[in-house]
């Protein structure tokens, strides 16, 4: 049995909260780049040419990418074989979100009831998801989740009568009634399987994987693909202005489900879809 003070997920935390919110993965910003090129029309070449300074400023300045420094997400995946110590896991995790967006200076954005609607002051208490895995290791992601693209999300219970051809256009849909509120060019986590909050979970996992991988399955794999290419051509373009860029990119996740059911569920991340991860 492994033992981990808790005041090492408390610091790790901290960090991670800061990191996220200062600095894109590095797949993630290569695509926002590497787009500039893909648009040949002002103003949406404009506006990816100022998606690039945005994130050359954020370094330069040492300033988060974002003035929406988004509700923290917090993935944890723990070894059977760890024992905490001195204190409480999840307190733990709160307050290195407390301690980062204070000494992060990250915007405070959590209100402790939803309908009194009155901030904590801290962006606590986080969104933790926990996971009991083999081994003696943790690994925790930080996730900052902006709402400018969570409110554009969605969810439907589907019967399985549903066609691929359905699925694909009720997500497209959700796309092009979003519009340019989630701040396109959009990174698009989907939910497929499961049951109603697995489904919503997978979705927000699938914002969490890198850019650069593909779902491993391959009828998944070309799913992907099929959503990106019918979703750009929408022509939403970048910020709502039109162009070619609608998403950057699409992962799909899925989960056994029941007999009767077919729910699929749509994360919508915005452009700075941030996450940042350590094993310990």
């Amino acid at each position: 049995m492994r033992e981990i003070d808790v005041s090492l997920i408390s610091d790790s935390i901290r960090e991670l909260c800061i990191k996220a919110n200062k600095a894109l993965p590095g797949d993630l910003e290569s695509v926002i780049r590497n787009s500039v090129g893909c648009e040949t029309e002002e103003p949406a070449r404009g506006v990816m040419k100022a998606l690039c300074d945005n994130l050359d400023a954020a370094k330069e300045l040492d300033i988060p990418i974002c003035q929406d420094c988004g509700m923290a997400v917090v993935f944890a995946e723990i070894g059977q074989e760890v024992h905490f110590i001195n204190g409480s896991f999840e307190n733990a995790v709160n307050e290195g979100v407390g301690r980062g967006y204070k000494d992060g200076y990250l915007r405070c954005s959590v209100v402790g009831d939803p309908l009194r609607r009155v901030n904590t002051g801290n962006n606590t208490p986080a969104v933790v998801h926990t996971r009991i895995v083999e081994g003696d290791k943790v690994k925790l992601t930080v996730a900052p989740k902006g709402f400018g693209s969570e409110n554009m999300s969605k969810l439907r219970m589907f019967t399985p009568s549903a066609t691929r051809e359905d699925i694909v256009d009720w997500i497209v849909d959700v796309v092009r009634t979003a519009g340019g509120n989630p701040c396109p060019p959009v990174v698009l986590g989907v939910g497929i399987g499961g049951d109603f909050e697995q489904c919503a979970l997978l979705a927000k996992k699938a914002l969490c994987r890198a850019v650069s991988e593909k779902n491993p399955d391959e009828f998944y794999a070309e799913l992907e693909k099929e959503l990106l290419e019918k979703i750009n051509a929408l022509k939403i373009g970048p910020q709502g202005f039109g162009g070619n860029i609608t998403a950057l990119s699409v992962a799909v996740e899925t989960a056994p489900t029941h007999i009767a059911g077919l729910p699929v569920a749509v994360n919508v991340g915005c452009h700075v879809t941030r996450h940042a991860s350590i094993i310990l």
